[in-house]
């Protein structure tokens, strides 16, 4: 049996909006990686970049679950001994929270040029405004990652 290789005429790309207001950030994360790669489509092939356009609003108003906004931390190392920083999640959402939400997605996929390729179609912003609305993007409800309480 041959490998299925979806030709470009047959991938058809769509564009999805997220509001992150009150979503668990892991379980929002998962969904969207899902959606970049295409795995919700029938003619997925794990070579070929075959998913759709995301744009996230709402990215400071994204919720962790028990105490990872003190606890959990955030790792950097500049590559010279002793050169370790750290910062705690709850630091990084108030400084930037849309380059938190946009590697936590971006950690959710291939590590490779594909994965690359895929990430560009990812678009993150803090507040609701976004310059995309020509796209016509739909509405994408991720209730799974609704927070509870």
């Amino acid at each position: 049996m041959k490998t299925f290789t979806p030709k470009p005429s047959d991938i058809e790309r769509e564009w999805f909006i997220v509001d992150a207001e009150g979503l668990v950030l892991g379980r929002m994360a998962t969904e969207i990686a899902r959606i970049l790669r295409g795995k919700h489509k029938p003619i997925f092939a794990p070579h070929t970049d075959t998913g759709d356009h995301v744009i996230v609003i709402n990215a400071d108003k994204i919720v962790l679950t028990a105490n990872k906004l003190e606890q959990k931390m955030v790792y950097r190392h500049s590559g010279y001994p002793g050169g370790l920083k750290t910062r705690s999640y709850g630091d990084l959402l108030k400084e930037r929270p849309a380059d938190t939400v946009r590697n936590s997605i971006i950690g959710m996929l291939p590590h490779n040029r594909l994965g690359a390729q895929v990430a560009t179609k990812l678009k993150v912003y803090a507040g609701t405004n976004h310059p995309h609305a020509a796209q016509k993007p739909q509405e994408l409800v991720l209730d799974k990652a609704r927070a509870k309480g």
